[in-house]
């Protein structure tokens, strides 16, 4: 195995366990560092979706406790057959849509210029959201959530199918602005990732299998460890960050970062790629 395409999977990877779980866009991310690595073939989009996975362990072993009791639970406590539906409940949207919707976003809308209108208008509503009124407080904690309150979520889970936008940065305000503390919104955010990014990554291995080679296990392997290791330290510390801060610092680096990419692409600084 090339070990240049090795080192480019290890970059790819930390890029997605670190922005995976911020409010500032992975896939964005993902588009915009292939962009410049040149690893954005027919066959990286596939591994981008994959590594995702990677991530995701990253969070099972976060709230493994929670997890463990849940399934435990199931046969027993309303509390653990509740986080269940509610869970299923936000994940449909995203199913639906994605089915419907996701070959037509991915041929018209992954192009870097794309991702950086996201980047800033997301930014904007952000500090829109974190600098409003503030609306009561309804739900403190996850399993206070209602199937309606997980529903509404979850559609607002399916407007990061737009890249740039932030999957967890549109499902953590959205359940901000929809009554959730910020704690409940992230946790959330959280375990609604779990069916949605395993799901995507295996639909998407077996979408594009044909694409695909045992040769290429290297290469996946070495961007879910490096996902898996970075999206890690990336939950552990955002869950003590938000504890005491807002997410104000993430929509001036989505500003920012979107404009530096439009003004590099416009000055022809940098030939970024779709």
């Amino acid at each position: 195995m090339d070990a240049v395409l090795l080192i480019k999977a290890a970059i790819m990877g930390v890029v997605e366990g670190l922005t995976e779980f911020l409010p500032i866009s992975s896939t964005g991310h993902l588009i915009l560092a292939g962009a410049l690595l040149g690893f954005d073939d027919a066959k990286s989009k596939v591994f981008d979706i994959a590594i995702q996975t990677g991530a995701i362990f990253a969070v099972i072993l976060v709230y493994w406790q929670r997890l463990r009791e849940v399934a435990i639970g199931l046969g027993s406590e309303e509390r653990s057959r509740r986080f269940l539906i509610n869970v299923a409940v936000g994940f449909a949207p995203a199913v639906i849509l994605g089915l419907l919707l996701g070959k037509a976003i991915k041929a018209h809308l992954f192009t870097p210029t794309v991702v950086a209108i996201a980047l800033i208008v997301g930014g904007f509503v952000i500090l829109w959201a974190e600098r409003r009124k503030q609306a009561v407080v309804r739900i403190e904690h996850v399993d206070d959530m209602t199937p309606l309150d997980a529903l509404k979520v979850g559609l607002a889970q399916c407007v990061a199918m737009i890249p740039g936008t932030s999957r967890s940065g549109a499902t953590i305000i959205g359940g901000m602005l929809f009554g959730l503390s910020r704690k409940a919104a992230t946790d959330y955010s959280f375990f609604l990732a779990i069916p949605t990014l395993i799901g995507a990554g295996a639909y998407s291995l077996y979408k594009d299998r044909a694409l695909l080679a045992l040769s290429d296990a290297p290469m996946f392997g070495v961007g879910l460890l490096f996902s898996f290791v970075s999206a890690w330290i990336c939950v552990r510390w955002l869950l003590r960050y938000i504890a005491s801060h807002s997410f104000e610092v993430f929509a001036w680096y989505r500003i920012v970062f979107g404009i530096v990419i439009l003004a590099t692409a416009w000055s022809g600084l940098i030939a970024w790629t779709a």
